[in-house]
């Protein structure tokens, strides 16, 4: 599974398993967890980078309705996971 180091501005870094990625919209989504095993909390993180950016920018999908409907494709994607509290 890939991990992927989140550095945010005088924030200390936080490091994430990406469990699955997808493109909705022309947009690039990431489901990812602090766990590596188990049932751990997940968050859906959306690609708002440019191309301009030397790195990805990513922030957390907040909008319920957008929410949703990535959920809704990571758990038609990962057939043996359900999001619970994204429904």
């Amino acid at each position: 599974m890939e991990k992927i180091i989140f550095e945010s501005e005088g924030e200390a870094p936080v490091e994430f398993y990406v469990l699955e990625q997808t493109k909705l919209g022309g947009i690039s989504y990431i489901l990812v967890t602090e766990e590596e095993e188990g049932d751990g909390e997940a968050l859906i993180l959306k690609d708002v980078s440019g191309e301009e950016d030397a790195e990805a920018l990513y922030e957390i999908v907040e909008d319920e309705t957008e929410l949703d409907a990535v959920a809704a494709v990571f758990e038609n994607i990962l057939e043996d996971i359900e999001l619970a509290g994204m429904e």
